[in-house]
């Protein structure tokens, strides 16, 4: 993505830069993290891969084969690391602006992940769900999403969110629009709407709200991604551009988590000081 360009989401990848598909040594473990500290949902902005291409004097199309390779890194290492759900912004309702030339290297590519690794997540137990809008999609499209949902059905390892087509906006305007629909219908009493319903309605529905969401390049921003399902999540914030994602760059964002008191609107340790003031009382 070009540096003076709006940053929305992630580099589209160019058609080209699946060549290979994962590797065969990728594995995932057979049960997830126990730890506290390990966030249940992570939810990344890839973003960079233009300009890591630039600042190496290559070709645009190597910095989004090196952005594929960081992608299924962080699968990899993210299900290693115990984390259960994996939320990647691929491709915003937004880019559908860029030059024809970079959204037909998406689509293709596209076509190419459900050729090349969708055998492979499916043998890790790899869950893939899309979400985003798929009214306005080409047929030929929305048979690759529903296939890749489909071939991966079964998976439990990991619950991998691709974010296509997708825009927080235009999901909470859908969801507002399907409960007001219910409700002009006579099947929803306007007053039962909750928070929780709310969500009901969402792409994300079933989905934890994201515990912690990485964007990388130095963009400081969530630029349409989970408006409503981050209102808790822990934000980092990184200088590394996608490509360069890597396993160490996951571990400071995790150890950057796991720093944090997560209050959730509350007081902070308030568990503790009731220990202590019990104690206290006892003494």
């Amino acid at each position: 993505m070009p540096a003076s360009a709006p940053c929305t989401t992630m580099n589209p990848v160019s058609a080209a830069a699946l060549v290979q598909p994962m590797d065969d040594n990728f594995t995932l473990p057979q049960e997830g993290g126990a730890d506290h500290h390990v966030p249940t949902h992570i939810g990344i902005i890839m973003d960079g891969n233009g300009r890591w291409a630039e600042r190496q004097g290559l070709p645009r199309r190597e910095g989004h084969r090196r952005g594929v390779e960081a992608l299924r890194s962080a699968v990899r290492n993210v299900g290693e690391r115990g984390v259960k759900h994996l939320t990647l912004f691929a491709f915003s309702s937004e880019n559908w602006k860029r030059p024809p030339a970079e959204v037909r290297d998406l689509l293709m590519l596209l076509r190419l992940f459900v050729e090349r690794d969708l055998s492979e997540l499916k043998s890790n137990g790899v869950k893939v769900r899309v979400i985003g809008e798929r009214a306005s999609l080409s047929p030929d499209i929305r048979k690759l999403l529903e296939r890749a949902e489909t071939v991966t059905r079964f998976g439990d390892k990991l619950f991998l969110n691709i974010a296509f087509n997708y825009g927080a906006r235009d999901e909470i305007v859908r969801a507002a629009r399907k409960l007001a629909e219910n409700a002009a219908a006579g099947t929803l009493d306007p007053a039962s709407i909750t928070p929780e319903l709310f969500a009901t309605a969402l792409d994300t529905a079933g989905i934890p709200d994201p515990d912690l969401i990485i964007r990388t390049s130095g963009e400081m921003r969530l630029s349409n991604f989970l408006l409503w399902q981050a209102a808790y999540a822990e934000f980092v914030f990184t200088e590394t551009l996608w490509p360069d994602f890597d396993t160490a760059t996951l571990d400071q964002a995790l150890d950057s988590f796991r720093s944090r008191d997560r209050r959730f609107g509350g007081r902070a340790h308030a568990h503790q000081a009731d220990q202590l003031v019990v104690k206290a009382a006892a003494g």
